[in-house]
């Protein structure tokens, strides 16, 4: 037997895979069971996870890391508990396994039914946040799945702990411990070796920026579901009230910046530029936003004391997760479709605009996984969809598409019942 197939990761992947198949035919009660140990266990233990947390903290700082990612990765007891509470709340959530999506009755008599059943294996690969542990672990547990957990180097020591807790947790309700696993190693190396586990590995998902989604995507043998990259835009019609346009910008722009979902560029119809301009300029300073700008945004900007950077193409692909947008004056809304669908990364688009007619026409020619009418790009969030909780906002058409809840983590079996039929 080949060095790769002993190596450590093909060997978790081996046991996640037996682990899945143990976990799937499990019915709710024994699943929620779980969760609910999972939730004890880490309130139980959190001096532990907190503990382990402190040498990653220490690392980051020696290392430079900026603060705001330093607070990211950081775990107090409080958290600790808030991450306690997230998982009875998973608990809360419908069973999607099981469930019939459709079913009829055939001409010849068989009973067809496509019922909901778990991926099987699913790998995440993320980044700092070591509460996306839990999380994902407790996602996957809901919906029958076994997973494999890759988090960053910088969240190692925690993450471990953190996965210590969870495979006690589990076990002790009767859940086989190998369905929720980290996967071993720092290096690079380990996370090849994940990304080319086809055949263990039913999928992937990663969580986390531009450059780790597209290594995956890239490199990535086994399916891959992308997630997360978020250029945003929101267009204001000539339609628009020009009140509500502003406040959905600023939400959009600045309510949190650092996400997917906040808004990185903003287009304005030429018919109300005039109007618009000046009161998206002054309200867009006032919460911090840097705009870079074409040429009527920076003459607009002169005329007010503004300072306006110029825009560029680096600008109009960029996902800047920062108090900065980009800014455009386009003829007219077959503009700005053409300008969105060229630089769009596929996440959320909104318009904003009074004009029926106007508004099917942009939704028509949209291609991304969400659109909002009159309405912040902020509220692409399987939370704020109604869906308890998400995996991550999928990005690309294959399977599921925008925030994805426990039934975009699963797929489907045909069931076909007979009274002995045979086909002629």
């Amino acid at each position: 037997m080949s060095s790769v197939v002993d190596s450590p990761v093909i060997a978790t992947a081996r046991r996640a895979r037996e682990a899945a198949a143990e976990l799937a035919p499990l019915p709710r009660s024994v699943r929620d069971a779980a969760l609910l140990a999972v939730a004890d266990a880490l309130e139980a233990r959190a001096d532990e996870i907190v503990t382990a947390n402190r040498v990653d903290v220490e690392r980051a700082r020696e290392a430079g890391t900026p603060a705001g990612i330093v607070d990211r990765l950081t775990l107090t007891p409080q958290r600790v508990a808030a991450i306690a509470s997230d998982v009875r709340d998973v608990v809360a959530l419908p069973d999607p396994v099981g469930e019939v999506v459709r079913g009829s009755t055939l001409p010849n008599g068989l009973e067809l039914r496509q019922v909901r059943v778990p991926l099987g294996v699913v790998g995440i690969i993320y980044e700092a946040r070591p509460n996306v542990t839990v999380d994902a672990a407790a996602l996957c547990l809901k919906s029958g799945n076994a997973v494999l957990l890759r988090g960053s180097s910088s969240a190692y020591a925690s993450n471990t702990a953190i996965v210590a807790v969870l495979r006690d947790a589990v076990a002790s309700a009767g859940v086989p411990a190998d369905a929720v696993q980290l996967v071993p190693g720092e290096s690079r190396d380990s996370v090849r070796e994940l990304m080319t586990a086809r055949g263990l590995v039913d999928v992937l998902i990663p969580r986390g920026g531009a450059s780790l989604i597209r290594t995956v995507v890239n490199e990535s043998t086994v399916p891959v579901i992308e997630t997360g990259v978020g250029n945003c835009h929101v267009y204001v019609d000539e339609s628009a009230d020009l009140e509500t346009a502003v406040k959905i910008l600023v939400n959009s722009k600045a309510q949190r910046p650092s996400v997917c979902n906040s808004a990185e560029t903003v287009l304005v119809h030429a018919a109300i530029a005039d109007r618009f301009l000046p009161l998206a300029l002054e309200a867009l300073t006032a919460a911090g936003v840097t705009v870079h700008g074409d040429e009527r945004w920076r003459k607009t900007g002169e005329q007010a004391g503004v300072d306006v950077l110029e825009a560029g193409d680096e600008d109009w692909a960029d996902e800047y997760l920062s108090l900065d947008i980009a800014a455009a004056v386009v003829e007219d809304l077959d503009a700005a479709v053409a300008h969105i669908r060229r630089w769009t990364s596929g996440h959320t688009e909104a318009i904003v605009a009074r004009d029926a007619g106007a508004i099917r026409r942009f939704t028509a020619r949209m291609d991304s996984a969400a659109v909002m009418v009159n309405a912040s790009t902020r509220f692409t969030d399987g939370g704020q969809f109604g869906f308890g909780a998400e995996i991550g906002i999928s990005t690309q058409k294959l399977h599921s598409r925008g925030p994805m809840g426990l039934p975009e983590l699963t797929s489907t079996t045909y069931v076909v019942t007979g009274d002995g039929h045979t086909r002629g």
